[in-house]
This record gives structure tokens, C-alpha cells and sequence, in this order.
């Protein structure tokens, strides 16, 4: 199973499960047949900005935040986001379309939504696929260079 992939399934076992160890997220994978060892679980939670919250009784489970939309995405961020993820990309008119791995295409859009890039009007993702809208005046060949260039292809 790919990185994207395992990442993809323990943000959606933090969504479904009060997390409270990293062991116990390794046995919630490995009951869905995802081998990990807890090096490897300690990394994603770390790529994946997870952190530890306080619930009612007192216990602390592993969360992913939203970060607020006014917020920006440092570069080295999205450059690690965009060239983990992103496997090809094209263009036409003002937009850009980039390929990720299946369920990997929301954690591009989202990166690319909080960097701030003034020439990106806005995204909209699919499952391995998003579209980046560039913004009036911009063209999609230029915003295509600059994502490839993020991306490292």
C-alpha cells in the first residue's frame, strides 16, 4: 500500500475511532490488512499535522485540525505535500488538473487553497484528481509551470 494511501485511511480511522495510542492506530490497521510498524504510524501522524486533544473524561485522542482558511501553508509544506502526491498535471484555458493517487487528491487542493499563490483562484477536488482554477489574466500553461516546479516534475 502506497503512503498516500495509508495516510488516506488513518485520517478516516481518526475520524471513526477515539485514538488514544499510537499502537492502538497500528492494530486498527493491521485489522484492515495495512501493515505498519509504529515507526512508521509515528511519521504519518507527523506529515499528517496530527495532534493530541483532550475529550470529555479527560482522555486525549489523536486529531487532525483544520487550519483556518486565513491561515497560509508554509512553502516547504506545500513542496512536500505537492511532490509526495502529485503524479502529473496538465492544463487548458486558466485551469491546471493534477493526478494524485486514489484519495490523495483533497490533501493537494487543500495545501494548494491555504498557500496563498495569487495566481490560484481556487481548487476543486475528486478522489485522484483536482482541478486548479487560476485566477483572471493568468494563464494555465504559467500556473502549470510554477505547480510542476513545486511538485519537482
Amino acid at each position: 500500500m502506497s503512503k498516500a494511501r495509508r495516510q488516506h485511511r488513518i485520517t478516516r480511522l481518526l475520524e471513526e475511532h477515539a485514538v488514544t495510542s499510537q499502537s492502538q492506530l497500528a492494530e486498527l490497521l493491521e485489522a484492515e490488512e495495512i501493515t505498519a510498524t509504529q515507526a512508521t504510524v509515528s511519521r504519518d501522524l507527523d506529515d499528517l499535522g496530527a495532534i493530541k486533544v483532550r475529550v470529555s473524561g479527560g482522555e486525549t485522542i489523536y486529531a487532525i485540525p483544520e487550519l483556518p482558511m486565513d491561515r497560509i501553508a508554509p512553502e516547504d509544506h506545500l513542496r512536500r505535500v505537492m511532490g509526495d502526491w502529485v503524479a502529473d498535471l496538465g492544463h487548458s484555458g486558466n485551469l491546471v488538473v493534477l493526478r494524485t493517487p486514489p484519495g490523495s487528491a483533497h490533501v493537494v487542493a487543500s495545501a494548494l487553497d491555504r498557500a496563498g499563490i495569487p495566481e490560484v483562484l481556487g481548487t476543486v477536488a475528486g478522489d485522484d484528481t483536482l482541478m486548479v482554477v487560476a485566477v483572471e489574466g493568468v494563464a494555465g500553461a504559467d500556473l502549470a509551470r510554477r505547480l510542476s516546479d513545486l511538485a519537482g516534475l
